[in-house]
């Protein structure tokens, strides 16, 4: 699997402190995947008391992701 990340979640990744290997163990083994908005999914991924979320669209054999953040995860039912 290549991951392709944009600029957005770039920023998002410096803004929560989110390095690469995090994001790419939550896209490779997920606790859970979502269905999100214009054919895009999020993988969910707990974290102590937070929740990383990461959204991405498929492109063949490429992950794009488009932004990633840490939640509470309290705010989404973990």
């Amino acid at each position: 699997m290549k991951i392709k990340i944009l600029k957005h979640a770039k920023r998002r990744m410096n803004q929560y402190n989110i390095d690469f290997l995090t994001l790419e163990k939550t896209l490779k083994n997920p606790d859970d995947i979502l269905k999100g908005h214009s054919n895009r999914n999020i993988a969910q991924k707990s974290l102590n008391k937070h929740l990383l979320r990461v959204i991405f669209e498929e492109e063949k054999d490429i992950y794009v992701v488009v932004t990633t953040y840490k939640a509470r995860g309290e705010r989404y039912e973990v």
